[in-house]
């Protein structure tokens, strides 16, 4: 039934428009038939992904491969560090939540998860995959052929390594074209993360990882949506088949775990040090902070303003006002932090602190790559891939950030705005 949480929802749907029209370059261009098709996209997907049986099926393998790949995972930490990932202890344990530790639970599935990612590329089955998706973005936003296949890529590979699959390419899209790609980049995440996230999710929401996957998915219509708002499409974008271009290859199976490995090493490396800069950068904040007189009785903290600033973003998603807050600090520590650190935090709220409606949207809000240290990543990505283009990328990144934001956001919106008996089943 459509009520009026429902109804509150439409509110972030139009809000998330709103804003991008007003950042736009042509605001006279606004894509009409774009949006009614991305929509449509979203709709159709989240309605086959959670209504069609076989379909529930098979999200349902998704939430037990993961519980799988969880304890594949955890039986090699356990082999390598022992009793720090929850192997036998050696001595009493008064805390079972204190084995949860980030670096011995988490970062190691983001290296299982790109082993078993490259392998399956070796076999074609991701290979075909993207094709399909792409070939399904082609025909419904009306895309080229090469960006429609960069932007498949960069659900399941990630914000730069999509775009490698057409680095034949890079150098002849549009401007629009490749501010569209660095906006999906950031509206999308990594197969190897969504398995991470799902992995810290999966005690606090029902079907983590079913939500995760399907809203790294709908994300990329969305960012393309918001990014030709923000930049419209030049007149130059006519013709393109799809074509892998130079893809990815490997020599063999163990070619491929051993070179997926490798790249899910400096992957979780860069998660880790990227984690400890920015939780650095604002415990240092916090305290320069405190420094201050307290407002309303308690010290001022990065994550008390953040609750305020986004506190109305979270309310028009869908999440009640008594909850605005809490999910509005979610929604500013994954833009000025990173997505790892406001699921952890979302994983770390109380019971009553949010209801599972807000949980399941707020998973959908925070599932993107759209934060500060992604716009670093992005500069540098784009700067060896394109290099005559790396001042033009310098010019257009932060505006994709606050689209791949955004369009996470629309994402959540459009969820919430459908009958909550879909996702119950």
């Amino acid at each position: 039934m459509f009520g009026a949480q429902n109804a509150q929802s439409l509110v972030g749907l139009a809000l998330t428009l709103l804003v991008c029209w007003l950042l736009s370059e042509g605001r006279t261009r606004f894509p009409w038939k774009l949006a009614i098709g991305a929509i449509a996209v979203q709709i159709g997907l989240v309605v086959l992904l959670f209504g069609v049986p076989a379909a529930q099926n098979m999200l349902k393998g998704v939430n037990g491969a993961v519980e799988g790949l969880g304890l594949s995972t955890q039986a090699g930490t356990q082999f390598v560090f022992g009793f720090l990932a929850g192997g036998a202890q050696p001595y009493p344990l008064t805390q079972s939540g204190a084995l949860f530790i980030f670096a011995f639970r988490v970062l190691p599935v983001i290296l299982v998860v790109c082993a078993l990612s490259a392998l399956l590329w070796h076999w074609r089955v991701l290979k075909w995959a993207t094709k399909a998706f792409g070939f399904v973005f082609q025909k419904t936003l009306g895309l080229r052929g090469p960006p429609a296949l960069a932007t498949a890529a960069t659900i399941f590979m990630g914000q730069v390594e999509g775009p490698i699959f057409i680095r034949a390419y890079l150098d002849k899209l549009t401007r629009s074209e490749l501010f569209m790609l660095v906006s999906v980049g950031m509206a999308c995440v990594s197969g190897s993360t969504m398995v991470a996230y799902a992995t810290i999710l999966k005690d606090v929401l029902p079907n983590a990882a079913a939500h995760v996957l399907t809203a790294s998915i709908i994300s990329a219509p969305a960012g393309v949506l918001l990014a030709r708002v923000i930049v419209p499409p030049d007149a130059a974008e006519t013709g393109g088949d799809l074509d892998l271009g130079a893809e990815k290859s490997y020599d063999s199976s163990v070619d491929a775990v051993i070179k997926g490995t490798s790249d899910g090493l400096t992957i979780a490396l860069n998660v880790g040090a990227a984690l400890i800069v920015f939780v650095a950068l604002a415990a240092m904040a916090d305290l320069i902070l405190k420094m201050l007189p307290a407002v309303g009785g308690q010290p001022l903290s990065i994550e008390r303003g953040l609750g305020l600033l986004f506190s109305p973003l979270a309310w028009a998603i869908g999440v009640p006002w008594a909850e605005a807050r809490t999910a509005g600090s979610l929604l500013g520590i994954k833009l000025v932090l990173t997505e790892f650190s406001a699921f952890i935090d979302l994983s770390k709220l109380p019971a009553g602190e949010l209801s599972e409606r807000s949980r399941m949207l707020m998973t959908y809000a925070l599932c993107g790559f759209a934060n500060v240290a992604s716009v670093g990543m992005n500069v540098a990505g784009y700067s060896v891939l394109v290099p005559q283009r790396r001042t033009e990328v310098l010019g257009l990144v932060w505006k994709a950030m606050i689209a791949g934001f955004l369009a996470t956001c629309m994402t959540a919106s459009l969820v919430g705005a459908m009958p909550a008996a879909l996702f119950a089943k």
